[in-house]
């Protein structure tokens, strides 16, 4: 018999049983601790597992929010969902809670290493009734999956199978990088997209740049540097706490680290990123607004992470999620994403099913700067 275990934290699950689910995912135990820690406002984190005799099967994050349908569309359309809002806001107001989490770059569904392939699907889709449970438990109708990669072919047919409805999120860019030097990186791009880097890589030249494992001595400066981008987002999901970044660094340990970029004793850019021998993750981006411009700081901050990752070995720079034309012209490739959701009452799942079209359940990505690229 498999059991449900519903947590609010990920402290009651054995770290070694978590990790074992998932190897060699950056955005780990650790990671999930730290966020937990820091808290993120307006959502309640859940933790699922699966155990059968004793042993855990499977293992999710999950979240807990009221999602407004104004949070992730902009224009004309938000406007619109503003005035319903105001004149019935039990039609865009709704509990969710969704397997992901508002800071994590796809959705992670563990299994454990041992399962058969015949018995996958059917552990998968007792996860999704798991996750109907715990909705259930808080009193929500509405279920959903964050940001499920194309890849995950088997719980995709799970969630169809289980009544989910799919429509696309934004994708994530990857840039391969099996050189040795920058030089060599650049030489892949077009002719007008490398002359273009090097003529922004120029004026960014008297930028200085530090890594740093802690920045508790100008935190401060980073979390005005985060406001600025989170205030000028055009779509915002979540709002970070600057607890988020101190406990990431010091629960990753040499598993993340901090960009600072510095233009004389003035702190322009900051960038979050999370990296081992393989992969480099770029999570959340920095910068002071009125210089962005003039000292091209995101192509500044990229190359930078591009000279980490090839002074280090690391083969993949992951992204994030947004501005798909910037970082095609900077050579990425991309890998799509989708989310998924049910309402239990047919009539809303209907409506909502007909309101997909306008409006997506999708976070920042990797940071407010996915939707604000200079």
């Amino acid at each position: 018999m498999i059991d449900l275990l519903v947590t609010e934290t990920i402290s009651s699950l054995d770290r070694t049983a978590w990790d074992r689910c998932f190897p060699g995912e950056l955005e780990s135990y650790d990671y999930y601790l730290a966020v937990e820690e820091a808290g993120v406002p307006g959502f309640r984190f859940r933790y699922l597992a699966l155990i059968e005799d004793q042993k855990i099967l499977a293992v999710a994050p999950a979240f807990v929010m009221e999602y407004r349908l104004d949070t992730t569309v902009a224009g004309r359309r938000r406007r619109l969902i503003g005035l319903i809002d105001r004149l019935t806001p039990s039609l865009t107001r709704l509990g969710l809670v969704a397997l992901g989490s508002p800071v994590s770059e796809i959705c992670h569904v563990g299994l454990a290493p041992e399962l058969t392939p015949a018995r996958r699907p059917e552990v998968l889709r007792t996860l999704l009734r798991g996750l109907d449970e715990a909705a259930r438990r808080e009193g929500i109708a509405l279920t959903g999956i964050k940001d499920l990669p194309a890849g995950a072919k088997e719980l995709t047919a799970a969630a169809i199978a289980e009544g989910y409805q799919s429509l696309p999120s934004l994708p994530t860019a990857h840039l391969d990088l099996p050189f040795a030097e920058p030089d060599a990186y650049l030489k892949t791009l077009s002719t007008g997209a490398r002359k273009d880097l090097r003529r922004k890589l120029k004026a960014a030249s008297g930028l200085r740049y530090e890594w740093r494992h802690n920045i508790d001595d100008v935190l401060d400066r980073v979390m005005a540097l985060y406001d600025e981008a989170h205030n000028a987002a055009e779509l915002r999901f979540e709002r970070l706490t600057a607890a988020y970044f101190t406990r990431v660094l010091a629960r990753l340990g040499p598993r993340a680290s901090c960009l600072l970029t510095w233009a004389g004793d003035q702190l322009v850019a900051f960038n979050l990123v999370l990296h081992d021998e393989e992969r480099l993750i770029d999570k959340f981006l920095g910068m002071h607004y009125p210089v962005v411009k003039s000292y091209n700081l995101y192509y500044a901050t990229w190359m930078a992470n591009v000279r980490l990752c090839l002074g280090s070995g690391i083969g993949i720079y992951q992204g994030g999620q947004g501005d798909e034309a910037t970082k095609r012209h900077l050579g990425c490739r991309f890998t799509d994403n989708q989310l998924f959701f049910r309402h239990r009452r047919r009539w809303l799942h209907v409506l909502l099913r007909g309101a997909a079209r306008f409006v997506r359940l999708t976070g920042s990505g990797s940071g407010p700067e996915a939707e604000i690229r200079p």
